[in-house]
Parts: structure tokens; sequence; C-alpha cells
């Protein structure tokens, strides 16, 4: 018989939990005991201490998408009036503006656009570094590189490599929503399956592409399918190369309802509380012993409750993002600047440290602070 205090003991040694055993400790553990043990993890695999944090700006290549997805505002079909393709002057615009603020990469992101094919995606990245080397490019996700590979009829791997080679500096871990096939064909049938993001994310470790891991919860999953999610992340990670970063972090964040075909049509609503947040976030760090970094989503769930995941098994608070439209489109109402997201850490009782992608420090840069309409 499983019993909590067994459990925990097995965590604190760094020991792989089953998807019956996370769910029986999520289920059965006080929260200040997950609390504890997940904060003791992360002191030992996070041993500086400090709650580090990003400056980057979100950049959409593209609105239109052909995937679907029942939880996104953003999207538009090919043809709509509101339909785009992000020009050269735009990004040259918006790149001049992150530098100016501080930011040192782009999550370059956008939808299954049905015209855009590789050649696409590589001139975009070469001329972007020639125009800004020193600007990092983590951009796309496995299901873009899913629909890539198929407009293409090539592989993962030669997809991956031609976009590597373009600039690609690291591969976001979007589109992950839950990893199993139930849920996907509800809420996101036009993307790639569980197994094809996974296979995307084990080529780009072959390769030393460092990538990142997310999961959407809290809308038409069962507790088990999240807790599979995790297993299946933790599972990649163990495969890579033994010189290879991997999956450099998780970051776990709430569904977002606010007019989404989710919400209006089979009336999906996040019901996530705060408790059950920090409560994810303190299992993510216990079932994830081979990822390092965890962040909070303060985007999704607010300033106080991602403070209180920082003494739960959280070291990271993300990034500011100068811009972000996805997320937003659909609620997601929080903000912050580069010295609010810093008074928030210091707040919380941490030391905040400006980081990378790679989660390597940088300096605080002179400059100008971002005026952000509340």
């Amino acid at each position: 018989m499983m019993k909590v205090n067994h459990l925990l003991s097995k965590a604190m040694q760094f020991e792989f939990l089953s998807v019956e055993e996370g769910v029986f400790l999520f289920e059965n553990a006080a929260l200040t005991e997950l609390m504890f043990v997940a904060d003791e993890l992360r002191k030992i695999q996070v041993p500086h201490g400090k709650v580090t944090w990003q400056i980057d700006r979100n950049v959409n290549t593209t609105n239109v998408c052909i995937a679907n997805c029942k939880f996104c505002n953003f999207y538009r079909i090919p043809g709509h009036p509101e339909a785009y393709i992000t020009d050269i002057e735009t990004y040259k615009r918006k790149i001049d503006e992150t530098i100016k603020y501080g930011g040192d990469q782009l999550l370059l992101q956008g939808g299954h656009h049905p015209d855009l094919g590789l050649s696409f995606y590589v001139h975009l990245f070469k001329e972007l570094k020639s125009l800004y080397p020193n600007i990092k490019l983590h951009t796309l996700g496995p299901p873009e590189v899913a629909h890539i590979t198929k407009l293409e009829k090539s592989t993962h791997r030669q997809v991956l490599i031609a976009l590597k080679e373009a600039g690609m500096d690291s591969l976001p871990g979007a589109g992950a929503e839950i990893l199993t096939d139930r849920v996907r064909r509800l809420i996101s049938k036009g993307k790639c399956g569980a197994q094809e993001w996974l296979n995307i994310m084990h080529e780009a470790h072959k390769l030393h592409i460092t990538t990142s891991a997310t999961m959407m919860f809290g809308h038409v999953e069962t507790l088990q399918e999240r807790f599979e999610h995790l297993v299946k992340l933790r599972e990649v990670q163990s495969r890579k190369p033994e010189d290879a970063k991997g999956f450099l972090a998780f970051i776990p964040w709430t569904f977002q309802d606010a007019d989404t075909l989710l919400a209006k049509i089979r009336g999906v609503h996040n019901l996530t509380t705060p408790e059950e947040y920090i409560r994810m976030i303190a299992m993510s760090r216990i079932m994830l012993p081979n990822i390092k970094n965890i962040q909070a989503s303060w985007l999704t769930v607010g300033k106080q409750v991602a403070q209180i995941c920082l003494r739960a098994g959280a070291n990271d608070f993300g990034s500011i993002m100068i811009e972000e439209n996805v997320v937003s489109a659909a609620g997601a109402p929080h903000r912050f600047t580069s010295h609010t997201i810093q008074d928030a850490i210091k707040e919380a009782g941490f030391e905040p440290q400006l980081r990378n992608q790679q989660y390597e420090w940088r300096q605080l840069p002179q400059m100008e602070e971002q005026v952000i309409d509340y």
C-alpha cells in the first residue's frame, strides 16, 4: 500500500515516481508537505538560491493557422481579412525596441500556415541573424516543426538541421498541451500527436538544440493524464546525449478560457484554484528530477500565486514578455516590467537574477524601462 511519507522519501532521493505514485501524492499529501519537499529539491538542484528571469519578446511570424485549436483566439484561417505574415520592417522595429528594453531574444512562433515551408523559415532566420547577429532566436515548437516536415515530405531531423544552421538557437516546448492523444483529439486535433511531439524533442536533443517543455492544464484532461505527461517528458530527458542540455526548463500553465471555443461550445472552463496550481508546481519538481529549472507562470496565475510557487519548487519567473499575443488573446491579464518583476522576486524573499535562454546569467543592461498600460 502506498504511503505519503515513503513516497516523499523516495522523491528526496531523486527517484523516479510512477504515474500512480504521483497521483497518490497529489491527492493525499498535505500542500505544506509537498511544498517543503519540492523546496528542498530546488535547493539541491539550484544551489545558488536566486530566482532567474528574462527579457525577451514574443513575435508572431504569422497568425494564419489550419490547426483549429479549441483554446486559441489568436489564429485566423487562410484568406481571412485579418490574416498576416510579418514583414522584415516590422521585425526590425520590434527587435530594435527589444534591444532598447534590454532584451536579447525573440520568441518567434506562429501558426500552421499551409504555404510557409522550410525555405521561408530558413530565409527569415538567416536574414534576422545577418541584421542582428547577437539576438537569440527561440523559435517555433514541435507542432510547427511537424507541420513543416509534412509540407516538405522530409524528416524531423533534416528540418531541425536546416533550422539550426539557419539560426535557430533553441526550440520552445510549445504545443505540448497534454501529451495524450485523447486530450489532443478534443482540443488540438490539427496538431501533431503526443508521440510525434516527443520524437521531435528527442531529435532536437540529439542535435544539441536546447529545448524547454510546457504543460497547459485545467481543461479536459484527467489528473492521471497530467502525470502521464510529466513521466513522458522525464523519459525523453533521460534519453538525451550526456553532453546535451535537453529540456532546460519546465513551464506548467493554466488554460485561459475567455471567449475560446472550448468554453463557448463545450462549456469547458479553467477551474484551477491557486492551491491546485501550487500543488502542480511542487509535483513538477518532484516528478521531474532530471529537469533542473521549474518556471512559475505569472502570466496565467498572477503575481501572488507565482510568488508562493517560489517556495514550492519553482526557481524561475520567466520573461517580462515585452509582447505576448496568444495567451493574452484568451484572457491572461497579468503584466510585468523589468522593475516590477524584480520587485516581485524580492518581495518573495529571493534575489532576482537576469538570465538568457541557456540559463546563463546576464548583467543588467542599460535599458529604458518598458511602459505598460495596466
